[in-house]
């Protein structure tokens, strides 16, 4: 067996790490040394297309050239003051973001979990010295088989037993619905009712696409009961879906938008908060924060990152490639695939009762060069670095359509 240059073999990593970390994740069995656009490389060499961006997060590929000199650059100058201290590079952060996304205030954090507890505490405050509801009766709505994060408040509004169990007792204030389905929205809202909280599409819950004019009648519902409309674009914003943001697709606007992952290209944990004056404007100096919030090394590396997402083109290619190969794999003749869906380059096939477990077909695909990842059982998603051409495409459904068409 092959070895790396530190001399462990590929099982000796995998020891080292079972001895020694918690078993909180089930990763496939391949040790990433290096990367560099759609492609990585294992210890041993070997190349592997990457469909899975790790989670959206590295959209614009892996070690973006420019990002890494931004961040290069940086680290040479200042990389953390705290907020106690401003720095120069925030508020050009919070320029560029909120020219390029049409936002008025930004709450920068660092990872997507942070951004979505922070939404919720700013909206159960506007809740309180806005809207007027009763202390501690605040309540906000959130949907069946969503994935926000993995905190405690998180986790207690999960319908996932896996993330919830033995977790508890969990925070109160949070009603859950049926995703997809407006009507149930509006008969779950009463007059303490501060935010319904969203992904515009389920990501982890297998790519779940909401019915056509969904998101338009969740607006319309919210504006006229005076609810704060918290989307979270962590995993579908900054052009995995073929827009900047998902939204777009249903011509709506939030009124608190989640952002991160790709608002680093995946050098570094950078999320934000996007909201109104009204909004995040509740929140006062010792109401909220974090020690690495805005600093400059993340200003400076989310600024360039979303710079070369548009200068690129990358959003407009998720939209052409992702319609690209959503009708490739809908092209395969199986009777182990149910469904192939998506929108841009975030796209599920969802397998048959009698296909077996998408594990095994995710473990096919590794040995032949693709990396995807499996949820729920019976999902495999793509999601591809949105730089991918039509040729890597290509290549790709070379190695895919065998394993699914057996």
């Amino acid at each position: 067996m092959k070895t790396s240059p530190k001399g462990l073999t590929p099982s000796e990593y995998i020891g080292i790490e079972s001895e020694l970390g918690a078993h909180n994740y089930k990763p496939l069995d391949v040790i990433l040394a290096r990367g560099e656009g759609v492609w990585v490389w294992d210890t041993d060499g070997n190349k592997y297309l990457d469909c899975l961006s790790a989670y959206s997060a590295v959209n614009q590929g892996h070690c973006h050239p420019v990002i890494r000199q931004a961040m290069l650059d940086q680290a040479e100058k200042l990389t953390l003051t705290s907020r106690a201290f401003r720095n120069d590079q925030l508020a050009l952060f919070y320029e560029d973001i909120c020219a390029l996304t049409g936002t008025h205030k930004v709450l920068p954090m660092n990872s997507g979990a942070e951004a979505v507890e922070s939404a919720l505490k700013a909206a159960r405050k506007w809740g309180y010295e806005v809207k007027g509801v009763p202390e501690d009766q605040a309540e906000i709505i959130v949907c069946e088989n969503n994935f926000h994060g993995r905190t405690l408040a998180i986790v207690g509004f999960s319908t996932d037993p896996t993330a919830r169990n033995n977790f508890g007792p969990f925070a109160p204030g949070f009603k859950v619905i049926p995703f997809g389905d407006s009507e149930a929205l509006a008969a779950a809202i009463t007059p303490n009712t501060v935010a319904f909280l969203v992904e515009p599409i389920q990501g982890e819950a297998g790519v779940i696409i909401p019915p056509a004019g969904y998101l338009s009648a969740v607006r319309e519902i919210c504006s006229d009961q005076n609810v704060t409309l918290i989307l979270d674009e962590i995993q579908t914003g900054l052009g995995r879906t073929g827009k900047l943001l998902a939204e777009e697709h249903d011509g709506i606007e939030a009124d608190v938008t989640l952002v991160g992952k790709a608002l680093s290209g995946g050098f570094y944990p950078v999320s934000a908060v996007l909201s109104s004056t009204e909004v995040l404007g509740v929140l006062k100096p010792g109401e909220h924060g974090s020690t690495f919030g805005g600093n400059p090394l993340a200003c400076a590396v989310a600024r360039t990152a979303l710079r070369v997402l548009v200068e690129e083109g990358m959003v407009e290619n998720s939209a052409e490639m992702g319609a690209y190969f959503q009708d490739a794999l809908s092209s395969i003749n199986s009777d182990v695939i149910s469904e192939v869906r998506g929108r841009g380059l975030l796209i599920a096939i969802e397998l048959t009762e009698e296909a077996g477990d998408a594990r095994n077909y995710c473990n096919a695909l590794q040995e032949r060069g693709i990396l995807c990842k499996e949820t729920h059982l019976k999902i495999i998603r793509f999601a591809p670095p949105l730089i991918i051409t039509k040729d890597q495409i290509d290549w790709a459904m070379e190695q895919i359509r065998p394993v699914l068409a057996a």
